[in-house]
């Protein structure tokens, strides 16, 4: 599974001889390394030497040294510095507030603060509603963390999670327009969480809670979605829902076959697990296994949590009680949020004819796609280096957007059905196939037709 990514791109800069064979010498050494030479670049040049700069994806920190290496090994070449290029994209942060409105005068000044500015608080101190109108609260969001289960990494802490949150917001403003704003919480007390985040929302028009684990993402969801006038949305949970089910919805064309027939395994019943089996069922999937580390939830056994305990009435309809590698014996689709290479090559093939496999895990899946495509007939992972990537992006942006625009105050399952619809169509008939059930996070038309779908399933509360 250990593929060049852009997300250990490198940029060696490294001083050579003088001749004309230098560049392919420079870039062979680094393809021979392992590496995928993205750019090559002659910086300097004297009659004593040249400066060269090579750009290149590696695997990881290790295999960047072993590039280094592998150029100084040449002949008379030195590597002055390996800068690696993802920090350098993050130096400073990766995000900037800029004011809307020109600033350019006394009369400017007077208007977009005092005294102008006064009229406009007394206005929506006689009518807060004229707080969505009147401020940034018409659309902004915040992105809310406690850095508890960030990526695939953990227990990490607020400020180790600032960079994704930071991320996550330049996606809400490049692809929907929506601006967001970081809220990493020194806490991971859910009633503390609760307390500031209420305290925080009349800057905000929506609430995107991020990276919270499970369960205290779902009380923590529940009571503010309970206890506030605008909308809160985990992403972990119903975007990675969203995605899913349109995902589902075109491969299950691919291979004729209906949601209601098949039989899904899903592995993992964690936060995102629990959002799909939902989205699931209130889209009319009826034999839905769901299996946690010690196999399938079923009736026979006593579970303490809420979610399980919810899992274990409504799904598994035989109430079967065997492994997960049991479960997908003639199953037609699995579906992971799980952890890696949990399924061999075995489990896939005991699978049901035209099977579909989502593994979904990130960085490394529940299964290789490659070991995978050689018996199911639909496959797809969250990476961007394999066809069909299932990623959040294709929802939340246009969802929050669609929120914003139609000043919901609440998010119903109609709305989610709504969202992964609007993905779904975005693959035309003529476009469907078992290497395209799913549009590109690029398609420039997802977000905005996501956000009409959203905003014409919304309950007017405005």
């Amino acid at each position: 599974m250990a593929v060049p990514s852009p997300g250990y791109s490198i940029t060696l800069r490294v001083q050579t001889p003088v001749n004309f064979t230098v560049t392919s010498e420079l870039a062979a050494a680094a393809g021979a390394a392992g590496a995928a030479v993205t750019a090559l670049d002659v910086t300097e040049s004297t009659h004593e030497h040249l400066v060269v700069d090579i750009s290149c994806n590696t695997t990881d920190v290790e295999h960047s040294e072993k590039v280094r290496q592998a150029l100084e090994a040449l002949e008379g070449v030195t590597v002055r510095k390996v800068s690696d290029r993802t920090f350098l994209m993050h130096l400073g942060g990766k995000l900037e507030v800029v004011p809307k409105v020109p600033l350019r005068n006394r009369d400017d000044l007077s208007r977009a603060y005092t005294p102008g500015v006064a009229r406009v608080c007394q206005a929506i101190a006689a009518n807060p509603e004229d707080a969505r109108r009147l401020t940034v609260k018409r659309n902004t969001i915040a992105v809310v963390t406690d850095g508890s289960a960030v990526l695939g990494l953990g227990n990490i802490g607020p400020a180790a999670a600032l960079p994704v949150m930071e991320g996550k917001a330049a996606l809400f403003k490049q692809f929907a327009g929506v601006d967001a704003w970081p809220v990493c919480l020194d806490t991971q007390d859910t009633e503390e969480i609760i307390s500031i985040v209420k305290a925080l929302a009349p800057v905000y028009g929506g609430v995107n809670l991020e990276d919270i684990a499970a369960p205290r993402c779902f009380e923590i969801e529940s009571r503010l979605r309970e206890e506030l006038d605008i909308p809160v949305f985990h992403d972990d949970q119903h975007g990675t829902a969203i995605v899913t089910l349109a995902a589902l919805q075109n491969a299950l064309k691919v291979v004729n076959k209906k949601i209601e027939d098949v039989k899904i395994v899903v592995a993992g019943v964690g936060a995102a697990g629990n959002a799909i089996i939902q989205l699931l069922k209130a889209q009319g999937a009826l034999n839905i296994v769901a299996c946690g580390r010690s196999g399938a939830i079923n009736r026979n056994e006593t579970y303490t949590d809420a979610h399980r305990v919810w899992l274990a009435a409504n799904t598994n309809p035989e109430n079967f009680a065997g492994t997960l590698h049991e479960a997908v014996a003639g199953a037609d689709v699995f579906i992971g949020v799980s952890g890696p290479n949990v399924l061999g090559e075995a489990q896939v093939a005991s699978m049901a004819e035209d099977a579909i496999v989502f593994a979904m895990a990130n960085p490394d899946p529940e299964v290789d796609p490659v070991i995978a495509a050689k018996y199911a007939a639909v496959v797809a992972t969250g990476r961007s280096d394999f066809p069909n990537q299932i990623n959040n992006v294709l929802a939340f942006p246009g969802f929050f957007r669609g929120l914003l625009d139609a000043g919901a105050a609440d998010i119903t399952d109609a709305m989610l059905v709504a969202a992964a619809e609007a993905i779904a169509r975005r693959v035309s008939e003529e476009e469907l196939n078992a290497s395209f059930i799913i549009p590109s996070v690029f398609d420039p038309h997802v977000a905005s037709e996501v956000a009409a779908a959203v905003a014409a399933a919304a309950p007017r509360n405005h």
